[in-house]
């Protein structure tokens, strides 16, 4: 595989013919979505170019097709920016930390989620203010985290490697050190980030002893009730999706609102709904019932070897996608169909946590670079041989030294499609709401 396509070739960048500017490209990812949020998504993104980064997963998959490919493939994040790590709680209420977003799930080549964070981090670094050696530094310590671990899993035993580092033992394997106090915090405030929580500041009583949201525009809005009844209506199929065992829980549960919920940036116009449940006490579950959308990068993968992928449901897609590369999933994580839309259905604030890759300091741009570098391998692992992957990687930097080149050069075609952008929002060619 060296031979074939050897480690330094990674710093290569040749943009495809045709490539749409940076306009067209947010305008092709907006079809389908809801018209009114579109200006909202695109003043999330203008924001700066790591958000932009974060609403283009289709516009990256599109230039890493001229990118060299080993041709080994894995369960792809698909959108694994510095964003998309975090914290959240498994069914004891324990903490696990890990990759977290999966609307852009599929199978394709390895190094594609590789160079989308390492890019990250460049981006990231910047935003802290530091200077460039340190923002290539951030990208460097990212690769060099998923090739040493990697190869830490292609030396243990199976069951070992398949169920490792996800909690805090991955602060010490990376050497995260400078990370410690910033975990702390956002660990503190997982912990409290519950449905209760939740419930607690978006509701209020009704005459009838029942809950039901407040409006809180332009993030929370109360639906018409005949657009609630779908999305009730739609959860019965869901109950067919998750565990049997979890049924009985739920039946413990009645829905007693609907909400629409606008969420993320890269997700911005996406249909998606809170549904409120109460039990028996009156105490809260709250459930996010999200319109999953195909992979922006399916479009792409045939161009590079891979077959795209026969999908169902696209909420089958991600729900399976997460299950395939976390070590533990939400307990109540399944799909549904809403109006003949696909969704995918999981607690919402299940105790989730993340650090802000914006409010990093520059000092720890590099730690955070190992900390998700080394998720990010352990994801993979979970669907491609760590044995395979840990040979081409092999145990010197070359490739850490080509994938952080080739991240300062896609950080700085980022940086132009981003203020390309900027400047459409200022002359009037693409409406856009600032600052929401």
């Amino acid at each position: 595989m060296r031979h074939k396509v050897p480690r330094s070739s990674h710093s290569s960048l040749v943009l495809p013919s045709g490539r749409p500017d940076a306009v067209q490209a947010v305008e092709e990812s907006g079809v389908g979505r809801v018209p009114g949020l579109t200006p909202m998504r695109v003043g999330r993104m203008a924001a700066t170019p790591f958000a932009f980064l974060r609403g283009s997963a289709g516009l990256m998959a599109h230039d890493l097709v001229g990118t060299p490919v080993t041709g080994v493939g894995a369960q792809l994040c698909g959108d694994a920016h510095a964003a998309n790590f975090g914290l959240y709680g498994d069914a004891r209420g324990n903490l696990v930390i890990d990759l977290n977003d999966f609307d852009e799930t599929v199978f394709g080549p390895w190094e594609w989620d590789l160079k989308r964070l390492a890019t990250s981090l460049v981006l990231v670094g910047r935003l802290a203010g530091a200077d460039e050696d340190t923002c290539r530094q951030g990208a460097y310590d990212t690769v060099g985290a998923y090739r040493r671990t990697m190869r830490l899993l292609a030396g243990l035993p199976a069951l070992d490697a398949w169920n490792a580092i996800a909690d805090e033992e991955l602060v010490s394997y990376t050497d995260a050190r400078d990370l410690l106090g910033t975990l702390e915090r956002v660990s503190a405030k997982a912990r409290n980030n519950t449905s209760a929580r939740f419930a607690a500041r978006s509701t209020e009583e009704c005459e009838d002893g029942g809950r039901r949201f407040v409006d809180a525009p332009p993030v929370l809005r109360r639906v018409p009730d005949a657009e609630a009844a779908a999305v009730a209506a739609g959860l019965e199929g869901y109950l067919g999706t998750i565990s049997e065992d979890r049924v009985p829980l739920l039946a413990r549960y009645a829905i007693h609102d609907v909400a629409f919920r606008v969420v993320g940036t890269g997700s911005v116009g996406t249909r998606s709904y809170v549904v409120l449940l109460l039990d028996h006490r009156g105490e809260p579950l709250v459930l996010q019932v999200k319109e999953a959308r195909p992979s922006a990068l399916s479009p792409y993968l045939p161009r590079v070897g891979f077959d795209a992928p026969e999908v169902v449901h696209e909420g089958r897609r991600v729900v399976l996608g997460q299950k395939r590369m976390q070590v533990v999933s939400d307990m109540l994580l399944g799909w549904a169909e809403v109006d003949g839309r696909p969704y995918q259905v999981r607690q919402f604030r299940n105790r989730k946590g993340s650090v802000d890759p914006a409010a990093l300091s520059a000092a720890e741009v590099d730690d955070y670079g190992r900390m998700t570098g080394a998720l990010l391998a352990r994801a993979h692992a979970h669907s491609a041989d760590p044995r395979l992957l840990a040979g081409y990687c092999g145990k010197n930097a070359e490739l850490d030294d080509a994938v952080a080149d080739f991240a300062v050069t896609y950080a700085d075609r980022t940086e132009a499609d981003h203020a390309e952008l900027v400047r459409a929002v200022r002359a009037g060619r693409i409406a856009a709401e600032l600052g929401v």
